[in-house]
């Protein structure tokens, strides 16, 4: 197990799946990348509808990616993460989406991704991001509860 990927949105069961992933890590010695998706608005949608953009958004995007940066190592620093070779990625899009990418493009043995608590109905209805790297995952998925 060479390379393991940790999906991080900031919840309790993310930041579990990526003490999960640091002992995996640690264990096999292998590289662990903690990935986080940084969700962007289409302005494109926006300038379909005739709203102005403030020509100061992408320094606002620029703030709103170095906060996701910021808490990314604030979740890594949580954990003991000696012994890992350790990277951090942020990218924009659809979380499963872009998941679903790295894994594949990566080369990744595993993804090491938490889950909410959402009930069986609640999850058929509003659908999770878990449940759809689960199904299309080229590798195995280790899911962590809340």
């Amino acid at each position: 197990m060479k390379k393991i990927l940790v999906p991080v949105d900031g919840s309790a069961a993310s930041q579990k799946a990526v003490a999960q992933a640091f002992d995996i890590g640690r264990k096999y010695n292998s590289d662990v990348v903690v990935f986080h998706v940084f969700i962007e608005h289409d302005i494109d949608m926006y300038n379909k509808f005739g709203v102005v953009i403030d020509p100061d958004m992408n320094k606002l995007k620029k703030r709103l990616k170095e906060n996701e940066s910021k808490m990314l190592d604030s979740i890594i620093n949580q954990y003991d993460n000696t012994g890992i070779n350790l990277k951090k990625k942020i990218v924009s899009g659809v979380a499963y989406e872009e998941i679903l990418k790295e894994a594949k493009d990566g080369n990744y043995d595993l993804i090491v991704i938490g889950q909410r608590g959402y009930s069986k109905i609640k999850r058929f209805f509003v659908g999770s991001q878990t449940v759809r790297v689960i199904s299309d995952a080229t590798c195995p998925v280790l899911v962590v509860h809340e």
